[in-house]
């Protein structure tokens, strides 16, 4: 991992949603140089689903050798943002850094997104990170520093990163937009780099995503954390950049990432935004226009259904239905899939004691999924969680979510037999 050279002691660092996660991870590196952190985060009192709050994060900052100074902010709130700046520059006497890491995240299509989800990603990722800053800007300007790092994607306009989740992708590129504009704007006095991660990062919010087990295929957090280290020691004339995780810290000479990995050897789930997901997206993307356009498998049904895995999984479904689990779920359920094995099949959660087969259900379906065939297996066998499917794009939902996460829950309990 990159050592400290201690060229950020007696800075002052301002981080948007510091109290856990990758904020919490950019405050200790900074602190153990005997920076300053300003911890600008809503939580105040535990969480409890969440570890961590502004007070337990402020402890650690200083076992680790910096200063620190928690705010209670919600960046929707401009006032809140308005009084932790002055508090920071009344304490520390300005604010070199700005790192904007607070974030909202819904992983929903258009109409399955409330308008008080839209909202909030908005207020918060793009609007939050604006207000933010804009209030820390006039104290930037007179540092020798003078960074502002936000942790957004590159503007990738590949429409695949849109039509899953448009809202959430409207909303990080309104981070990344705030690069582009205040990089030119404050060409010469800041510093406006973006950093991302070039592979999915351990993080409550991940296991939330993900569920359990998800973390195999994560990296650390001190990844990021070393990363935006990097940017920091940079001169105000890097600026203007999008810059990715594993490509900086390579430049300055790691080539020992499984350090960085939860576990070391597992294949690691690339994150959002990044043009690496080959069962997706062609090798050589057609260009239409200015867009790449996508090449997707399209679902080839079987006239008949074969013997094999697809048929071997629906058996041991069948087998694991009771009239307690039809109770509990009440959705049909109608799978779309593409390759050996594929075509209709369902999974009647309804009707009495349940049905699976092949073909369209009786009734319509409440949800449908449309999938490969080794990613349905793999997902019932719990080798992929659905969650990552869905963000990842092998997985598309059509229906009720809501009865898309019960299946969920479902498969959970029949892992164990597939």
């Amino acid at each position: 991992m990159l050592p400290n050279t201690g060229k950020l002691a007696g800075c002052t660092v301002f981080i948007t949603g510091a109290s856990r996660g990758i904020g919490k991870a950019i405050a200790l590196k900074a602190a153990k140089d005997g920076a300053n952190i300003v911890i600008a985060a809503k939580t105040a009192q535990a969480h409890p689903k969440l570890a961590g709050t502004i007070y337990s994060a402020a402890e650690e900052i200083k076992a680790a050798g910096g200063k620190a100074l928690p705010c209670v902010v919600d960046v929707r709130d401009e006032q809140q943002i308005s009084s932790a700046v002055e508090k920071a520059v009344e304490k520390f006497g300005g604010i070199d850094i700005l790192v904007n890491n607070a974030s909202a995240i819904s992983l929903t299509n258009t109409l399955e997104t409330p308008t008080k989800k839209v909202d909030l990603m908005m207020n918060v990722n793009t609007r939050g990170t604006y207000l933010t800053s804009k209030a820390c800007i006039p104290y930037l300007k007179k540092s020798k520093i003078a960074h502002i790092l936000n942790l957004s994607p590159p503007l990738n306009l590949n429409p695949l990163w849109f039509k899953q989740h448009c809202a959430y992708t409207i909303a990080k590129y309104g981070m990344s937009l705030c690069v582009l504009g205040m990089a030119e704007e404050f060409k010469g006095e800041i510093a406006v780099n973006a950093l991302w991660p070039k592979t999915a990062i351990h993080t409550a919010a991940m296991d939330m995503l993900g569920g359990s087990g998800i973390e195999s295929q994560c990296r650390k957090v001190d990844i990021i954390a070393d990363a935006a280290y990097c940017i920091f020691k940079k001169p105000k004339s890097f600026t203007g950049n999008f810059i990715i995780d594993e490509n900086i810290l390579k430049e300055e000479g790691i080539k020992n990432f499984d350090v960085y990995a939860i576990t070391p050897g597992h294949p690691l789930l690339p994150d959002f935004f990044l043009d690496e997901q080959p069962v997706i997206v062609t090798k050589k993307p057609e260009t239409h226009g200015a867009l790449p356009e996508l090449k997707e498998e399209e679902a080839q049904p079987s006239p008949k259904p074969r013997s094999g895995a697809v048929e071997g999984t629906f058996r041991i479904v069948k087998d694991s239905l009771s009239e307690d689990v039809v109770k509990a779920t009440q959705a049909i359920y109608q799978f779309e899939l593409s390759g050996e094995d594929g075509g209709t099949w369902f999974l009647d959660l309804k009707s009495k004691g349940g049905n699976v087969g092949y073909g369209e259900p009786s009734d319509r379906a409440d949800v449908v999924m449309s999938m490969s065939t080794d990613d349905f297996v793999k997902m019932f066998s719990g080798k992929l969680k659905p969650t990552i499917a869905f963000m990842s794009g092998r997985l598309k939902i059509k229906g009720n979510m809501a009865l898309a996460i019960k299946l969920e829950k479902l498969m959970n309990q029949m892992n164990a037999r597939l």
